[in-house]
């Protein structure tokens, strides 16, 4: 995305109310997934990375990932 305004001939569509308030949710999950990773980065680079011992195995992240997708999913008749 380009940091330039858009030029004065161009109509820009307004969003809904509805729209532009989920518009501004997601921006904010987002911004606070972004600054957590960032975080992360930070402790990682001041500290170096955890001991093996401190660490979940990938396996059962993706587990407990998939089983949250599931509970989330309706169920299909």
């Amino acid at each position: 995305m380009s940091e330039q305004p858009a030029p004065a001939d161009t109509a820009r569509q307004q969003l809904e109310p509805a729209a532009a308030v989920a518009v501004r949710a997601y921006a904010a999950k987002t911004r606070a997934n972004a600054d957590q990773f960032a975080a992360v980065l930070e402790d990682i680079a001041t500290n170096g990375l955890p001991s093996v011992e401190d660490c979940t195995p990938w396996e059962e992240l993706r587990e407990a990932h998939l089983a949250r997708l599931t509970a989330q999913r309706p169920a299909v008749a």
